[in-house]
């Protein structure tokens, strides 16, 4: 099965270093470099073919483009989509990483939103670049997925602020998807966890995708 793997915000396909290295060589896996445009359509149109009949894991930004490929009709074999964006169901969920941007640039956008585990070694995104895809998460408004929402999880780690709960909570609601809390982890998933991340691709390859059924976090 193919595994796609989408970063988000001042990040880049290094990103996934540490799920792709857990992972091993005989999972197909695809990381790609997103355009980065600030341009909804555009990152759609780049990562629509990749994702479609793939087992699809995003991190914040990337999971808010997950949630989009699903309402735009993209069927996945599964998806993992940790804390994407909620649009008017979490209003404000973006604010405080926009001011540290604002204050510090993207140093100050990639700690308050990623956390120590984030370092500028993870990014090549100029200011202009962040702030496109900023701007573009904080416009964001999810719809409800057209072919796939029983094959999607939503997660949020353990020690994510309670507004990140309230939001991937809302979204479960709001959409008939199910969503679980990831132990041992914030925002940066892929950063600090990422044997978790790899464990559930691993036992989701080996499933039978006609079920459907997903194992427990550890």
């Amino acid at each position: 099965m193919r595994v796609v793997l989408i970063h988000g915000v001042a990040t880049d396909s290094r990103v996934w270093a540490g799920t792709v290295a857990a992972l091993g060589p005989a999972v197909e896996i695809h990381a790609p470099d997103r355009p980065q445009s600030g341009d909804m359509d555009t990152e759609i149109a780049a990562l629509a073919p990749l994702c479609e009949g793939a087992l699809v894991v995003g991190v914040s930004g990337g999971a808010t483009l997950g949630l989009e490929l699903a309402a735009r009709g993209v069927e996945f074999a599964a998806a993992l989509l940790h804390e994407p964006a909620a649009g008017s169901l979490a209003p404000g969920l973006l604010d405080e990483v926009a001011r540290a941007f604002r204050q510090q640039g993207v140093a100050g956008f990639g700690g308050a939103l990623y956390g120590p585990s984030w370092h500028p070694g993870l990014t090549t995104a100029s200011r202009e670049t962040v702030a496109a895809e900023l701007a573009m998460f904080r416009a964001f408004e999810p719809g409800p997925p057209v072919r796939s929402a029983e094959r999607i999880t939503l997660t949020v780690g353990r020690y994510s602020s309670p507004a990140r709960h309230r939001s991937v909570q809302a979204l479960g609601a709001a959409f008939g998807v199910e969503w679980r809390v990831l132990a041992g982890t914030g925002h940066a998933a892929h950063l600090e966890t990422p044997t978790q991340l790899a464990h559930w691709v691993r036992r989701r390859c080996g499933a039978d995708l006609g079920a459907y059924c997903l194992p427990p976090f550890p």
